[in-house]
């Protein structure tokens, strides 16, 4: 009798230690789920393995949360907004001089905020931990605008431009006095 007792407990042990590994496992994923949008599952689709992605996910939330990553001056982010301006104006006459001068604004931008630039793919995976709605908008884009070959449309062109525009008007958001988040593009809570 007191051997199936024992045995009974280290069941009911075993069970329930099982039970709190899936909760536990079921908790991260719905956490990374709503860190990262969309971006989770690309990136399941991507490796073909739920665990490989997640795996992932988490080690670039951790690389994100170790980064200083801060509010542009206003007087910068005016700076910036009159650059884009500039960037925008010139798009008519040279979309594809207009793309090139957007990634280069949009790095500066990143830049500035503290994010590391040197790399687009590592940039890319950190922008996705705090802008994951407009990321995969950031990686067209940049494949728009490497390309610059005759397959390029200026319709493609508009687009990724749009794109950049997108991830500008994110980049260049801020929290007004009261806590609210502006718009860049249009000043207004969003």
């Amino acid at each position: 009798m007191n051997g199936t007792v024992i045995a009974l407990i280290v069941v009911a042990v075993i069970v329930v230690a099982l039970v709190l590994l899936v909760g536990i496992q079921q908790a991260r994923r719905r956490q990374l789920r709503e860190r990262f949008g969309s971006e989770y599952e690309r990136r399941v689709e991507d490796h073909g393995s739920r665990r490989e992605a997640e795996r992932e996910l988490t080690e670039l939330a951790r690389q994100r949360d170790r980064l200083d990553i801060r509010p542009l001056a206003p007087e910068a982010r005016d700076r910036y907004l009159a650059a884009w301006n500039q960037v925008q104006s010139q798009f008519v006459d040279r979309p594809q001089a207009a793309l090139e001068s957007a990634d280069v604004l949009v790095t500066q931008v990143m830049r500035d905020r503290g994010y590391p630039v040197e790399d687009f793919g590592n940039r890319a995976g950190l922008v996705a931990v705090d802008h994951p709605e407009v990321v995969h908008h950031y990686r067209g884009a940049h494949a728009v605008q490497l390309r610059n070959d005759g397959d390029v449309t200026t319709e493609d062109q508009r687009v990724a431009f749009v794109h950049y525009r997108d991830l500008f008007a994110e980049l260049l958001d801020t929290e007004d006095s009261s806590g609210h988040r502006r718009h860049a593009d249009r000043g207004e809570p969003r």
